[in-house]
């Protein structure tokens, strides 16, 4: 199936508990980010949030993720995520992702993640069903 690769916007600010001893945000809370984007995306621009999933047994876990930190972000700041689909096979979703600060517009951080759609009963991965495939190839 072709993929548009519509890209789906999400702002958000860094809370204060998001900044380590070096005052920026700590390299484990980009990873939050992109879940929080997805999850918002997921039900305003798909019309499919994740209780949707849970309500058929089904739920995404991250099979691999990779980022690239490029600028820092700091307390209060502002930005964005942008995240897209890039492809859908078997049980797997790929989602890219890039950060961008909102006052300048300059990346903080880039990358993707690999999504394995589980049975929730079982554990077990779980092809995507065509429907949803379909959903989501925007």
């Amino acid at each position: 199936m072709l993929f548009k690769r519509t890209r789906f916007e999400t702002e958000m600010q860094v809370r204060q508990d998001e900044v380590d001893m070096f005052r920026h945000v700590h390299s484990s809370k980009y990873l939050d980010y992109l879940l929080h984007a997805r999850f918002d995306q997921m039900e305003r621009c798909y019309g499919m949030a994740m209780e949707e999933f849970l309500k058929l047994g089904l739920g995404w876990v991250v099979k691999t993720s990779h980022i690239e930190y490029k600028r820092p972000l700091t307390l209060s700041e502002k930005f964005s995520v942008t995240t897209w689909v890039e492809n859908m096979h078997g049980t797997d979703v790929e989602v890219r992702f890039e950060m961008r600060k909102k006052e300048t517009s300059k990346p903080a951080a880039a990358g993707w993640c690999t999504f394995t759609m589980t049975q929730l009963e079982t554990g077990r991965a779980a092809t995507i069903p065509n429907w949803i495939i379909e959903k989501y190839a925007v």
